[in-house]
């Protein structure tokens, strides 16, 4: 892999809650304009890595963004270098109204013409929040929620944008229509890292992924080789 291509580098990466240790030395790299992801099942440690990555957690291990460490900053200073989660949940602010909600995004940000520029790109990006700029957040569907809470971190002007259980419970109609979305952002240059429970949703986009089984990854590679691979088919796609 090349180098200077390598956006995220996690070395022997160990976290967990109190004294119960969830992650294991995981190890895995991200490189720049790629989609990847982390598949395992539910209670595999996949959330707590993210939470280990925006440094919400402490963790023993090696973090580097864009050739920054980022193992001794706060989440703030890692938000602010460009690392932004779409957490699962969406948690929205409810009874914010959409455009409310993308401004909250920018919040960092001195560039105010820009910002609104980049609100109108939202709404072209997502156009159900467009014709819903004025509504309360927590008033909307599932499905626009996610919309919304992705048009949220992108309105930070992440280079890396962390999405955790995009596709849960919505509509396999809607999950596709983000999946599209997904492939229009990396088009733009930005480097998704995708947390996924449904391992078929995230190998149909993902460039490479990694699965997670109890805290460690237990297998790597492409996405293509991974869809093929008779221990993932057997274990998480029901083949």
């Amino acid at each position: 892999m090349n180098a200077s291509k390598v956006l995220l580098q996690v070395d022997a990466l160990s976290a967990g809650y109190g004294p119960m240790r969830v992650l294991h030395e995981i190890s895995l790299t991200v490189c720049r304009a790629e989609i990847v992801a982390l598949v395992g099942s539910n209670g595999a440690g996949k959330t707590t890595l993210l939470r280990a990555l925006s440094r919400l957690l402490p963790s023993e291990g090696h973090i580097t963004l864009n050739g920054q460490a980022l193992d001794a900053m706060t989440p703030d200073q890692v938000f602010a270098r460009g690392m932004v989660q779409v957490p699962e949940g969406r948690q929205l602010f409810d009874r914010m109204s959409v455009e409310d909600n993308l401004l909250m995004g920018a919040y960092a940000r001195r560039d105010t013409v820009t910002v609104r520029r980049d609100i109108e790109r939202m709404y072209a990006l997502f156009p159900r929040l467009g014709e819903r700029r004025r509504q309360l957040a927590g008033s909307m569907s599932g499905g626009e929620q996610q919309m919304c809470a992705m048009a949220r971190a992108l309105m930070a002007a992440p280079v890396l944008m962390m999405i955790d259980e995009m596709s849960l419970g919505l509509a396999p109609v809607v999950v596709d229509q983000l999946l599209d979305v997904l492939t229009e952002i990396r088009r733009n240059g930005v480097t998704v890292l995708l947390v996924e429970q449904d391992v078929q949703v995230a190998l149909s986009i993902a460039d490479r992924a990694y699965v997670i089984e109890t805290g460690r990854v237990a297998l790597d590679g492409s996405a293509e080789a991974l869809r093929h691979d008779p221990a993932v088919r057997q274990a998480y796609l029901g083949i």
